[in-house]
């Protein structure tokens, strides 16, 4: 018998609970060349993702594909160590699946993180970028589908697809750093080919400050589930015509490494004052 979605996200919070007495409050998915930040978690478990039930395996280089379940401070958190990508083939259920996971796991908070192309000019690579908005480029919603009401409601609300409460909080400590990331319009296309000259003019044109082919599909599905969302690009490299050599995903697995060590201290400090704070959100529909 062919088991639900709901079914297989049940069994895979199963797995978990059965290795862990942690309740994740905070999640974080981590983008192309940033798993350094799971280095700061205390009393870790890892598990691959090839031992977690219906976690399908990851197959881009820089993804490492392993969840990591700790606590930065006081905050219980779990890490998504590399995610999984409509490019590489899978199903947009099979891309936000471990989002699923962890909102059945208790996670009111989620941090998405990615390594963007640059459409606006005053991000250059190594910048961070807040994720004020997005566009959803990439031809598919994951949300299409039978709706299952103990995930959230058929048509969820995407005004704040990203949390203004949270963005403000990480202003707040990125100043305290001496910080002053960006903030700006996030474009999601479904990839693998980078976009053409022609395409970064369009994305210009309909307001996309950087690009990318990921995060759009978790924060819809986190938002489906009730969860705060925060999003973080890491400028990796300039989009395709304004720069002058071509692209390369080792570029953009350099330039990731670079900002890694600031967006593992930013966060470090982020996640435990995000709890300290409080949500102005309720979880609503979502709570599974």
């Amino acid at each position: 018998m062919t088991l639900s979605l709901y079914e297989r996200v049940q069994e895979a919070v199963h797995f978990l609970r059965a290795r862990s007495a942690l309740s994740p409050e905070v999640g974080l998915v981590l983008g192309s060349g940033l798993g350094a930040v799971a280095d700061r978690l205390a009393d870790v478990l890892v598990l691959d993702y090839g031992d977690i039930p219906h976690f399908p395996p990851v197959t881009v280089v820089g993804h490492t594909g392993r969840l990591w379940l700790g606590r930065l401070g006081a905050t219980a958190v779990a890490v998504l160590q590399g995610r999984f990508h409509y490019y590489e083939g899978y199903s947009m259920e099979e891309v936000t699946f471990p989002v699923r996971v962890l909102g059945a796991l208790g996670v009111r908070e989620l941090i998405v993180t990615n390594a963007a192309g640059g459409i606006n000019l005053r991000l250059r690579p190594g910048s961070l970028m807040l994720i004020a908005d997005h566009l959803n480029l990439m031809g598919v919603n994951p949300l299409r589908g039978p709706n299952e009401e103990r995930f959230g409601p058929r048509f969820p609300d995407m005004t704040a697809v990203y949390s203004p409460r949270l963005r403000a909080l990480a202003r707040e400590v990125a100043r305290e750093m001496g910080l002053t990331p960006e903030e700006g319009v996030y474009a999601a296309v479904s990839g693998p080919s980078y976009e053409t000259p022609a395409e970064v003019r369009m994305l210009r044109q309909l307001g996309a400050d950087a690009v990318g082919m990921s995060t759009v599909p978790e924060a819809i599905v986190a938002r489906h589930m009730g969860m705060e969302v925060l999003g973080i690009s890491v400028i990796a490299n300039m989009a395709a015509g304004i720069a002058d050599r071509p692209l390369r995903h080792e570029d953009v697995l350099e330039a990731a490494a670079r900002a890694a060590e600031i967006l593992a201290e930013w966060l470090a400090r982020l996640i435990p004052r995000m709890r300290a704070h409080g949500s102005s959100e309720s979880r609503g529909e979502g709570s599974v």
